[in-house]
């Protein structure tokens, strides 16, 4: 399963716009409780709260965070650039209740920017196997499966390693 990236471009997209009261901005310390939950929820992980910051101070501009008009995070995008010339989105998901709305896509978008900004040329990602709607989320980003990873979450289901080029 695992082929070479190609060296090619993907635009980003431009499809459903969030509701105008969604901001973006970068991770802060007070944003790990609705993070955790979020986390919990949707990606059905829980981590130590103090991940969170670790992981925020090796690239503060790759933990994005969609919040509403009172300021609650809705919705995020943690990613790392650990590896030279790559990225890895290492968590990303959005409340229940505002899937759909364009928050994902507004976060990935930003997100794919930075790595542009960043000079990296390889986004990679994993995904649950079972996860059908992040998975075609991810393809339409233009995401493909590199590799499987058995036993991969911590609830011991498989997962898909993706990747794109930047």
């Amino acid at each position: 399963m695992a082929d070479a990236m190609p060296r090619t471009s993907v635009e980003p997209l431009s499809t459903v716009r969030p509701p105008g009261t969604i901001q973006l901005r970068d991770f802060r310390p007070p944003d790990i409780p609705r993070v955790s939950e979020i986390v919990a929820e949707a990606l059905r992980e829980h981590y130590e709260p103090s991940l969170y910051t670790s992981l925020s101070q090796s690239w503060p501009g790759g933990f994005l965070v969609a919040v509403d008009g009172s300021g609650t995070p809705q919705g995020f995008l943690l990613g790392v650039a650990q590896v030279p010339r790559e990225a890895r989105v290492l968590m990303f998901a959005v409340d229940a209740a505002h899937r759909t709305s364009g928050i994902g896509t507004l976060l990935m978008n930003t997100f794919l920017e930075r790595c542009r900004e960043r000079g990296l040329d390889r986004v990679t990602l994993e995904v649950r196997v079972g996860n059908a709607t992040a998975i075609r989320f991810y393809t339409r980003f233009g995401y493909s499966v590199t590799d499987l990873l058995r036993g991969y979450y911590s609830d011991g289901e498989n997962g898909y390693q993706m990747a794109r080029p930047v």
